[in-house]
């Protein structure tokens, strides 16, 4: 294999003047040498500040070097890992062997028909599915198996069903990189309608069923901008109905519950809007609820109340205006001004509003407080002084969980359907009984193969960060490992754009945690965990918070005894990514290994560039380069600008060739400059998904071969690979 690697000189030149790779990687096989990236320097210079981008000419996608150069990548980290492919193998049969191949989803009621989902065994994709007491033979309304034919990715985005349950708007990418085309299938004769849309983002129909509105991405910065109007039969172009020119800004369009109104929300990170349209008007124009004000953001949500037109009622306001936990209000459907708003739900400083979903007789308040996700259920027939005092939440049991609503698209029901998990119980689905608080367990995960709940334990635990915030940190083990600080530990992160980090089972990492392994969640400052506070507390100029953070949360974790100081292995994707190299730059003698998925390590460069996809939206979240205060805060953390010669850990970085949300160059100009700064002798691999996008995968097998992959790496580097 040697040989093989050097004969890529011909479309790969050395570095002058920097070591052409690192010492030989520990374990790897002898001779195995690394590929040498193109080098194209190229020089920027802004505030009086010159940087040399040695790999710039890799963002060329038609250049077959940089082809060839990412398939020298993958040869080079399938031959490094060579010795491990029965392992991978083994870890890959214990995976699907925890699977039920052949499974049903639990259905879910809309307007008389049982919508379901199922998978047959040896097919990587969802079939999905209806039926109705009338007719309780299965209508498969999408075999995405059948779709994927000839393509190596496939992702549904869109699934619409209009008023009179006849059509079936639907959207599909077949590359991986998020741009989705529409189309409309005939549920009566399984035919599809002669229409056709590009770069569809989110799609909504109108009451009269031949009324369609849907939102368009720009082709090149992928920023929802573009709001439609399609009506079928009709011989005129498609109408444009708004188009949002702040580049900050993207939209969406969608149907209430109720089913009386569309919604148009336009949102940056930190402001939005709403239009709203009667679903019944279709062809009348949107009105605008409120105006858009910098650091406000409002969304929206219909309930009829005791009106006789469907449309009459109160809209549910859930506003930041007075406090960034949110708090919650009404307005008439009626001219809904700002000045007729009024205050139902108070903000809370210690409890994030973070969604509402509105019901005939409830509501369904998702909340966080503590890092946790709690569902609380405000009763509309009941009188009371206050809308809290007329709510109870749903109670959960276990230290650390996730909980969600799950598909309720029925707005007159006496259920709720949520479902909960954690590390040690599988996803469950449940029904709640509104009126006497029963819970129905409709589905629990199946894991096969003689799962056991009791030999796991769960902890929530606080890590006290370098300015005594305490960060909360999820943690999952067997009973039996020890808690010597001699286990391995895998900890993963995340803690940007307000996203928590869900508690979620994962029958897949019961192969880590049965070879002795502790798993854990850093619920750091830039997540959503503790609301918008802590997302602020972890952006912009307080960006650094979340690396710090995370560093505590790994020292506090082998302070408690959960890990050995040199089995440390960290795991993180997008931004993520961005998380795991600024702490290996900060910190690199505190993990043994990371693993780095689609990562955003290119700060400076792509935030320099608004012509890439969803740049401008993200000055929000990162800052403005071109303001020198910004580019100097970024400059500091930038995992790609700030590698230095000294050691590094080993790392696996993954990306996929069509990713949309973090262009594929990131992670290879990263390899390639690390390549050449590195002092030690641990393994660096790059591996390109050549076939996908920012998710890896698409199929279900796939997948699964792609987590093998990765814990072989892992536990190879452990020196446990069996």
């Amino acid at each position: 294999m040697a040989a093989e690697f050097n004969s890529t000189a011909a479309y790969l030149s050395p570095d002058p003047g920097l070591p052409e790779s690192p010492s030989p990687a520990r374990s790897g096989p002898a001779g195995l040498q690394p590929p040498i990236a193109l080098r194209e320097p190229v020089e920027h210079v802004i505030h009086n500040d010159r940087r040399v981008d040695h790999y710039a000419c890799l963002r060329n996608k038609q250049d077959p070097r940089v082809i060839a150069y990412l398939n020298a990548e993958n040869d080079y980290a399938a031959a490094y890992l060579k010795s491990t492919e029965s392992f991978q193998e083994t870890l890959y049969q214990e995976m699907l062997g925890r699977i039920l191949q052949t499974d049903l989803s639990v259905p879910y009621t809309l307007r008389g028909f049982e919508y379901y989902t199922r998978t047959l065994e040896g097919r990587q994709y969802s079939i999905y599915c209806r039926r109705s007491p009338q007719n309780p033979e299965e209508q498969v309304l999408l075999d995405l198996n059948l779709l994927a034919e000839g393509h190596s990715f496939l992702g549904l985005g869109i699934f619409e069903v209009s008023d009179d349950n006849c059509l079936l708007a639907y959207a599909t990418d077949t590359t991986g990189f998020r741009q989705y085309t529409l189309e409309i299938k005939d549920l009566r004769t399984n035919e599809l309608l002669p229409f056709r849309a590009e770069r569809v983002t989110s799609a909504a129909w109108a009451a009269n069923h031949r009324t369609l509105f849907y939102v368009v991405e720009d082709e090149v910065t992928k920023r929802s901008h573009q709001l439609y109007r399609h009506v079928l039969g009709s011989n005129e172009p498609d109408t444009l109905l708004y188009e949002e020119h702040d580049q900050r800004f993207r939209i969406d369009v969608e149907r209430s519950r109720s089913g009386a109104y569309l919604f148009l929300v336009s949102n940056s990170h930190t402001t939005s809007e709403v239009h709203y349209l009667r679903a019944d008007r279709p062809s009348a124009q949107f009105q605008l609820i409120h105006p858009r004000q910098d650091d406000h953001e409002y969304y929206v949500d219909h309930h009829p109340g005791s009106s006789s037109d469907p449309a009459g009622g109160i809209f549910f306001i859930r506003t930041n205006d007075n406090g960034r936990t949110f708090r919650l209000m009404t307005a008439p459907t009626v001219d809904p001004v700002r000045s007729r708003w009024r205050e139902v739900i108070p903000n809370r400083p210690g409890v994030m509003l973070a969604g509402i979903a509105a019901f005939r007789t409830h509501l369904v308040l998702f909340e966080r407080e503590d890092g946790l996700p709690h569902l609380r259920i405000v009763d509309l027939t009941r009188e009371a002084a206050s809308a809290l005092e007329a709510s109870r939440r749903i109670s959960f049991a276990e230290p650390a969980y996730n909980a969600a609503l799950g598909a309720n698209p029925e707005f007159d029901t006496a259920f709720v359907r949520f479902t909960y998990e954690s590390f040690i119980t599988p996803r469950s689905v449940y029904d709640l009984d509104i009126a006497t608080d029963q819970r129905l367990l409709r589905k629990q995960q199946p894991v096969l193969g003689g799962y056991d709940a009791s030999l796991y334990g769960s902890e929530r635990l606080h890590a006290t960060a370098a300015d005594g915030v305490q960060i909360p940190v999820s943690v999952v083990y067997r009973h039996d490992t020890p808690r010597d600080a001699t286990a391995p530990l895998l900890l993963y992160g995340y803690g940007s754009y307000g996203i928590s980090m869900p508690v979620s089972f994962s029958s897949n990492r019961l192969s880590l945690l049965d070879r002795g392994f502790i798993f854990a969640i850093a619920h750091v400052r830039g997540g959503g965990e503790l609301g918008k506070p802590w997302h602020d507390a972890g952006r912009m100029h307080c960006k650094m918070n979340t690396f710090t953070d995370f560093i505590a949360c790994a020292e506090d974790l082998i302070a408690w005894g959960f890990a050995a100081k040199d089995k440390v292995i960290i795991e993180g994707g997008s931004a993520g990514g961005l998380l795991m190299g600024a702490v290996t730059n900060l910190r690199p003698d505190l993990f043994r290994a990371v693993v780095s998925h689609v990562p955003f390590v290119d700060v400076l460069n792509t935030m320099l560039d608004p012509t890439l996809p969803l740049t401008v939206g993200e000055y929000e979240e990162w800052g403005n380069p071109q303001r020198a205060e910004d580019y100097f805060y970024m400059k500091s953390y930038c995992p790609y600008t700030r590698l230095a010669r000294k050691d590094y850990p080993a790392m696996l970085v993954k990306t996929g060739l069509n990713d949309s949300q973090v262009m594929y160059w990131e992670p290879a100009k990263y390899v390639a400059k690390l390549r050449t700064l590195k002092t030690d002798g641990n393994v660096l691999l790059l591996k390109t998904n050549m076939g996908a996008g920012h998710g890896g995968a698409s199929g279900r097998y796939d997948y699964l071969r792609e987590i093998a992959f990765d814990y072989a790496f892992v536990l190879n580097e452990l020196g446990i690979a069996q």
